[in-house]
């Protein structure tokens, strides 16, 4: 006789709607930053910067905000096994909404930098409390697509970045209430902070995670919750830690070292375009960018859940290395960037379908946070210089040369499939 599934209730839905909006939310916030970092950066070096210092600073700017958030996946990862998935979720949310607002106050590049630390911290924070939370609450059936859908819909917070660029141009001198435009744009950062409300009143902490606080008899149960050393100590963890690490720093590289960075190429390729032109290409790129993200990682949603998650890596980081290395080298015009971009979106944040997926099923629940956070999360340590890196490859290959050989990264994700566990079908580690 076949064990009755687990209803889907009213319930269920609120988890996977509030967590996704926090995490849309964050990806708002990214997505401002790096629309806004360009224009940031040059008007607080002032007039007479030249265009090296601002991409070095803006190179720079991006660096620390990374460090924060691998910083920041790893401190509140661990904490959300401790502390609960709820508390953390709220915790980060207020980090990474007050001090994006607080940027735009920015009064010279050293403050301007703290804010992006700190804004990374949250950031970082967000993504594991979320996907835990999400992936602990909702019946096993639902598990897949609803992490699926929770990354997937990240690209509307993208989109709405983007889209109020198109309204409150980054470049422009006058922005919302005499404020330039960038400054502006930090602005509408905080709005997110209000959804801290519905989160504490609504969510509650996961069965698995409350039984785990409260159960003191079996000693796996009393084993350390939120501990790095455990989870390094014990065999299995550790294979899957290491290949989650391969995973996400393929990734990582790519969208963060590479992908990003599409803002700069739109401005290389209409070189000698008006600003307020290139803004608009720009504006107009990224969100046909986030609507191939969407798509993508609807694609690497299906294909996992339907045939295996190590199928749909494979395939979707083939697929993000060509595309990355293709529109790097080709992209030359503003009808180039409206189709061209959307197909490397495709292709680059699939993969982060596969995060949210893949690594809460790697790990038991008193170390789940904490393994989150370290695969998704340290390889922002490792991402962390990819920008500067490109910036020198910048100077002694091109632009366009040095995007291409940092492509390869893709290859580690692929070698580390090769030991990854497959863990369609199979309930979460206890």
């Amino acid at each position: 006789m076949k064990e009755a599934k687990e209803p889907i209730t009213a319930y269920h839905w609120i988890v996977v709607i509030i967590a996704s909006l926090g995490w849309l939310f964050d990806c708002m916030d990214q997505r401002l930053f790096a629309l806004s970092r360009e224009s940031a950066i040059a008007s607080l070096l002032g007039p007479g910067a030249t265009s090296e210092a601002i991409k070095s600073g803006l190179m720079t700017a991006t660096t620390w905000m990374i460090l924060g958030w691998a910083t920041g996946g790893i401190i509140f990862g661990i904490l959300s096994d401790r502390w609960g998935r709820v508390k953390t979720m709220a915790a980060t949310l207020l980090l990474y909404s007050v001090f994006t607002g607080l940027s735009g106050f920015s009064q010279g590049i050293f403050d301007f930098m703290v804010y992006r630390f700190l804004v990374g911290l949250g950031v970082g924070g967000m993504f594991g409390a979320a996907t835990t939370l999400v992936a602990e609450s909702v019946p096993s059936r639902l598990r897949a697509p609803a992490l699926g859908a929770l990354q997937a819909l990240a690209t509307v917070g993208n989109m709405m970045g983007s889209g109020i660029s198109l309204f409150v141009p980054p470049g422009s001198p006058d922005g919302l209430f005499g404020y330039e435009g960038w400054r502006s744009l930090f602005f509408f950062g905080i709005i997110p902070a209000v959804l801290v409300v519905p989160m504490v009143l609504l969510l509650k902490e996961p069965t698995a995670w409350l039984n785990l606080r409260n159960e003191k008899k079996k000693s796996e149960k009393n084993a350390k919750s939120g501990s790095m050393a455990e989870m390094f100590g014990h065999p299995t963890w550790r294979k899957n830690a290491i290949i989650g690490l391969l995973l996400g720093v393929s990734g990582m590289i790519g969208l963060w070292g590479i992908g990003f960075f599409s803002p700069e190429l739109v401005s290389e390729a209409l070189k000698g375009e008006k600003q307020e032109v290139i803004d608009q290409v720009r504006g107009r790129g990224t969100i046909l960018f986030d609507i191939g993200a969407f798509l993508g990682m609807s694609a690497f949603t299906f294909v996992a859940a339907l045939i295996s998650r190590r199928m749909a890596f494979l395939v979707f980081l083939i697929l993000s290395m060509v595309a990355t290395i293709f529109v790097f080298n080709n992209l030359n015009s503003a009808s180039d960037a409206y189709w061209m971009l959307p197909m490397m979106g495709f292709a680059q944040l699939s993969l982060f379908a596969g995060y949210s997926i893949y690594f809460p099923e790697l790990f038991p629940t008193r170390l789940r946070g904490t393994g989150v956070g370290f695969c998704y999360n340290t390889v922002r340590y490792l991402a962390a210089p990819a920008p500067i890196l490109l910036a020198y490859l910048s100077t002694t290959l091109s632009f366009r040369e040095g995007t291409s050989l940092m492509a390869c990264v893709y290859i580690l994700g692929i070698v580390a499939l090769i030991w990854a566990p497959e863990t369609k079908d199979k309930q979460l580690p206890e």
